[in-house]
């Protein structure tokens, strides 16, 4: 499966969330809260970032080897708009 590391890391940030959850209804000081968020985004940054390549390395690179021109214009204007997403 290409992607279960990601999967795994989704989990990890699943189980993050809880936790977080879980330190606000313990009323646990802010800063160790913010700790906790600030791995959870950082994961999901390496999970995105991850799946960009994937998608990139299969998805984009079999519209360029299809020959399929209009398909390569859309997989390029998706992969532009994503990076645009991203950026933000």
């Amino acid at each position: 499966m290409k992607f279960s590391k990601e999967i795994g890391r989704l989990k990890r940030v699943e189980g993050q969330a809880r936790g977080v959850i879980r330190m606000m209804e313990d009323e646990r000081y802010c800063v160790d809260i913010l700790q906790q968020i600030a791995a959870m985004e950082a994961a999901l940054r390496v999970t995105r970032s991850k799946v960009l390549t994937l998608h990139a390395q299969s998805c984009v690179a079999d519209a360029i080897e299809s020959g399929d021109k209009e398909d390569q214009q859309k997989k390029f204007a998706e992969l532009a708009d994503l990076f645009g997403k991203m950026a933000r």
